[in-house]
């Protein structure tokens, strides 16, 4: 049986018209979801049944490389299951935590994170990749070392330097666009999660947060001045280095993005912050 490797492989066997009848805006949309197997080839009423026959009802999971979702939810099945061979009581006081009523429980970005020994979370808000992943990660490799109160900038931090354009791109130009936009809904982002004002800097903010016990992060915003632009950069205490690999620490701060401009847009539309890890 032919094999389809892309979803481009499936495009061509349509007709490219359009026509929604399978409940998805376009022949390439219809295309996409049939790669991921969320649909099959036979949704589409316009394909010859000569051609189902011929390839099948779509691709299978192992004939096709997995897609983004897919790799995240396997890494955090593989994370879960090496929590199952920790002591989490052991680790517990290290980590910055507490272990009481049968689970481990982490303070992210000061709300509760809870881990059970066997792998399931629970938080009091909703959870998602970019906070589960780094919070088991902590788990499983963070060494427990002590913040030292040393800030480096992403760049400097372990294998940093071959990250820092991502970083740059996905964390700290969004929050330095939110901070340009309304320098007032900014500062109170910030109070949302308690961050601790920095004195003796040159910054006209300077905060530091907590993202997990044992790693802390520091946010500096220059606002534009005659001859200068505005700017925004994200600092880390050294102590990240060994408690958090650097996919997870550039995963905190694009998720910390993400929510930030999420409250922004809740701002202006007149509705509460609602805060979502």
């Amino acid at each position: 049986m032919p094999q389809l490797k892309s979803p481009m492989d499936i495009l061509r066997l349509l007709d490219h018209s359009n026509c929604r009848q399978c409940n998805e805006p376009s022949c390439m949309a219809f295309a996409a979801q049939v790669f991921k197997g969320k649909k099959k080839l036979s949704d589409c009423p316009k394909l010859d049944p000569y051609v189902i026959e011929q390839y099948g009802e779509g691709v299978e999971s192992g004939d096709r490389p997995p897609t983004s979702e897919e790799a995240v939810e396997a890494y955090v099945k593989s994370l879960k299951q090496e929590v199952r061979k920790i002591d989490l009581p052991a680790v517990a006081e290290k980590l910055g935590g507490v272990y009481q009523y049968g689970r481990l429980t982490l303070k992210v970005l000061g709300k509760a994170f809870s881990v059970y020994p066997d792998g399931t979370l629970s938080a009091e808000i909703h959870t998602n990749p970019w906070v589960s992943v780094p919070v088991l990660t902590y788990i499983t490799k963070g060494a427990g070392r002590n913040i030292t109160g040393k800030w480096l900038p992403f760049r400097e931090l372990k294998q940093g330097s071959a990250w820092s354009g991502l970083f740059r791109q996905r964390c700290e130009k969004p929050l330095k666009q939110i901070a340009d936009n309304d320098y007032d809904l900014f500062v109170d982002l910030l109070d949302v999660f308690n961050g601790r004002p920095v004195e003796h800097l040159d910054a006209d903010i300077a905060r530091v947060f907590y993202v997990l016990p044992k790693v802390a992060i520091m946010v500096c915003y220059w606002r534009a001045e005659v001859d200068f632009d505005s700017n925004l950069n994200i600092f880390f205490d050294e102590a990240a280095n060994d408690n958090l690999d650097i996919a997870s620490i550039n995963a905190l701060g694009s998720g910390l993005a993400r929510m930030f401009e999420k409250l922004a847009v809740k701002h202006s539309t007149g509705q509460p912050f609602a805060v979502s890890l």
